[in-house]
């Protein structure tokens, strides 16, 4: 077994291993008809929603008192009034393995042998992953949060049933009658749609240039009409007084609509980022997945929005740190697994002279 590497390059990077696009939201009535299904800004009159006695601790009862009314612009996303339920849909691809590596490069005072060997216990560890069971394992998770359904996000939350359709090109792959009844959380005893997908998602890995998926989701809510769907948010640092939710669109607005009513702001959508987030939500690997019983997405740092903390900060489960055992990382074992999902998942992995203490 070879030794581990002090530090990692100067300059290192991997590309993403994923081709996901937006995730469009349409209206599908009871005809099967589909139409966009598009953001609308409005304004509307609500109630201010402030802990009072938090944001005036010690202030007299005159000086709490404020403006009941919320006066307020918002984007909303609904169905139409004849809709039977939300369509979503994407398409995603994987790419060769072996086109991850990006960038190797030294710094000032990385010995350009060190860079070889990166490079050469890279080409390696991929050789070897293509054909393990690691890779197949990986596959077969990402198919599980296609079949599953995570990546609807806080509209599975509120569905009363989904179902999933994958093509490759005219071809149907797999349907999920129900994919609310496949598991969120545990990823074993896997479907024969779930292998079908993933047969398609490793020849991508493998190189399988051709190698693509369309996936589609009818989700219905159990109540028909005008019912609220959630699509991407926007973030903007700066917004004005008044707005309170941009929502995230494809396309633009329509010019010449009238400023001082309802207006169509493009259609909504599920942002890639978020999709791709979704899909990866399968690291059971991390240290103390015993104890909470939740995958993580994959991430070098096991970082979670949710829990607010780094699962994987320790010396040794961070990517950070298996990468420098890439000489001899087995992709069958669990730390195996989990560093070929963070190398498809892409990032910068330079280090610096710190690492080499």
């Amino acid at each position: 077994m070879s030794t581990p590497m002090k530090k990692l390059p100067g300059v290192l990077s991997f590309q993403r291993g994923t081709v996901i696009s937006d995730a469009a939201f349409y209206n599908l009535d009871a005809q099967g008809n589909v139409s966009p299904l598009h953001v609308i800004r409005h304004g509307l009159r609500g109630t201010q929603n402030v802990n009072m006695a938090a944001a005036s601790a010690g202030a007299s009862a005159k000086t709490a008192r404020r403006e009941v009314s919320n006066i307020q612009t918002t984007d909303s996303a609904k169905l139409s009034a004849d809709a039977v339920a939300l369509r979503v849909h994407f398409d995603l691809k994987f790419i060769d393995l072996d086109q991850l590596l990006f960038a190797c490069a030294p710094s000032a005072k990385d010995a350009i042998e060190d860079i070889q060997r990166m490079r050469t216990a890279f080409q390696s560890f991929v050789s070897r992953a293509k054909q393990s069971q690691g890779i197949e394992d990986v596959a077969l998770r990402y198919a599980r949060n296609i079949a599953n359904a995570r990546w609807l996000w806080r509209n599975r939350a509120v569905a009363e049933s989904i179902q999933i359709e994958v093509r490759s090109d005219a071809q149907i792959v797999a349907i999920i009658d129900e994919a609310l009844d496949v598991p969120l959380n545990q990823f074993d005893h896997f479907s024969a749609a779930e292998h079908a997908i993933a047969q398609h998602l490793l020849a991508g890995m493998r190189g399988e240039r051709s190698a693509k998926l369309s996936v589609r989701a009818d989700v219905r809510f159990g109540v028909t009409g005008a019912v609220e769907v959630f699509p991407s948010q926007n973030y903007l640092e700066d917004k004005h007084k008044g707005f309170a939710r941009p929502l995230y669109t494809l396309g633009a607005p329509q010019s010449e609509q009238d400023p001082h009513s309802v207006r169509e702001m493009g259609q909504a959508a599920l942002r890639d980022q978020k999709v791709a987030n979704a899909l990866r939500t399968f690291d059971t690997w991390y240290p103390d997945f015993a104890e909470r019983g939740q995958p993580i997405a994959i991430e070098p740092n096991g970082a979670s929005l949710d829990a607010q903390t780094f699962f994987r900060n320790s010396k040794d489960s961070s990517a950070f740190q298996l990468l420098l055992q890439l000489d001899s990382l087995d992709p069958d074992s669990p730390e195996g697994r989990f560093l070929l999902a963070c190398l498809i998942r892409g990032g910068v992995y330079s280090g610096d002279s710190k690492e080499a203490k």
